[in-house]
């Protein structure tokens, strides 16, 4: 049996370094891979290109690279809840290419798949156009998107095996489903990792093919972007 298994997320993060592009998994704070965007501060790697939905809150997720300024662009579909993300962004110390959350999630999607580019009709007529190849379909018209080419993709799960298939758990499947396979090489941490075997086949989100290495973070803090809560 193949094992994927490493013993902690800093064997899990050997190979990345400086100027790299890495997707991250995760909607806001939601199925955010804590432990890697932690090594990564820890390890102090700049001139990072980052791919993901949104970049967290100030002070947790993305958000502690860009505290940090080690990320140069970040390639996300908005810049939600970061105060600091949006105050980079306004004074030009941050490249930001704000890209439709489809098309974000298809790119991701046909990196996974091998897929160089597709035709979306989403953008069309605006400045997420510019500079792409058009095309019509059935009296409809399309814009080309390329497939995102990433050094690493990280993902997070809820459990996995140490073959890495990968069972994601409600909202946090999000992108870290399209994501994992989309990189050169992808890392998935999980809340639980188990003997290969163990988990049902008719379960598994993500087969191992697609993961490179998996390891078991800890401590998760899963903070709740927005708490929102009804008057008693």
């Amino acid at each position: 049996m193949i094992t994927r298994k490493v013993n902690n997320v800093q064997e899990a993060l050997q190979g990345l370094e400086s100027g790299m592009t890495i997707m991250l998994g995760g909607f806001g704070l939601s199925g955010i891979p804590e432990n890697s965007i932690a090594e990564l501060v820890k390890i102090g790697v700049t001139n990072l290109t980052c791919i993901s939905n949104n970049a967290g809150v100030d002070d947790f997720g993305l958000g502690l690279l860009l505290q940090k300024r080690q990320i140069k662009k970040m390639i996300s579909s908005y810049v939600g809840e970061n105060a600091e993300f949006e105050r980079q962004m306004l004074s030009g110390e941050l490249e930001v290419e704000l890209t439709p959350q489809g098309t974000l999630a298809e790119k991701c999607r046909a990196a996974q798949m091998g897929i160089p580019a597709f035709f979306t009709p989403a953008g069309y007529g605006t400045e997420v156009a510019e500079g792409k190849e058009t095309r019509e379909f059935n009296g409809k018209m399309y814009i080309m998107e390329h497939a995102f080419q990433a050094d690493f993709a990280i993902v997070k799960a809820w459990k996995g095996d140490e073959a890495g298939n990968l069972i994601f758990k409600g909202t946090a499947r999000n992108f870290n489903a399209p994501m994992a396979g989309a990189g050169k090489i992808t890392i998935a941490e999980v809340e639980e990792l188990v003997p290969a075997g163990t988990l049902d086949p008719n379960q598994i989100h993500i087969p191992g093919i697609m993961v490179n290495r998996i390891f078991q973070g800890e401590k998760f803090e899963k903070r709740i972007e927005q708490r929102t809560t009804r008057k008693r």
